[in-house]
């Protein structure tokens, strides 16, 4: 059963210099995982959503998503969220399947 990440960023102070670092540093980073078998990122619209971004990352299953974490690119992906994730970040994650 797949297996998926799913990151809910609260807004930052800067939407603009948050965005350009998602955008250029850490979308890539994490673009990079071992394993890694689809990748999204969403800006919810509206006044004020309850969060400035919602990214869901999907592996093969629970063991892909540990190596990747693991791997030398999960550990620069995550070390990277101090750069831009000041306002804080909730990680949800476990096993997911297609409803339809």
């Amino acid at each position: 059963m797949a297996f998926q990440l799913i990151v809910l960023y609260n807004h930052p102070e800067s939407a603009e210099d948050f965005d350009k670092h998602y955008d250029g540093t850490h979308a890539p980073l994490a673009a990079r995982l071992p394993g890694l078998r689809s990748y999204t990122a969403l800006r919810p619209a509206g006044d004020r959503p309850p969060y400035h971004l919602v990214a869901v990352l999907t592996f093969d299953d629970e063991a892909a998503f540990n190596a990747a974490m693991a791997s030398e690119e999960g550990q620069a992906t995550a070390a990277d969220l101090a750069n831009f994730a000041g306002a804080g970040v909730e990680m949800l994650m476990g096993p997911a399947g297609t409803i339809v």
